[in-house]
């Protein structure tokens, strides 16, 4: 991750404990995302569940750097948007 926006120099690197609440939304969204590839797969496939439930958290492993630095994103837009100092 890079120190500073390169367009606006918003510094990204906070003090230590601050993308705390990311990791929440990273969790809450990688649910969500596991949840609906396991249906997806399930509904084509109408495998057990336990199978179903590990493919889906195969194909999710890909997307989880990709999940963990769009959820940094969120947080600091819900940060600035709640004080923007």
């Amino acid at each position: 991750m890079r120190e500073r926006c390169p367009v606006c120099s918003l510094k990204f690197e906070r003090e230590e404990g601050y993308f705390l609440g990311a990791m929440y939304i990273s969790y809450g969204l990688a649910l969500i995302t596991i949840g609906i590839l396991a249906v997806v797969l399930w509904a084509s496939t109408r495998w057990a569940l336990h199978k179903t439930v590990f493919w889906a958290l195969l194909l999710f492993l890909p997307m989880a750097p990709t999940l963990t630095l769009f959820s940094r994103v969120v947080w600091i837009y819900f940060d600035r948007e709640i004080d923007p100092e």
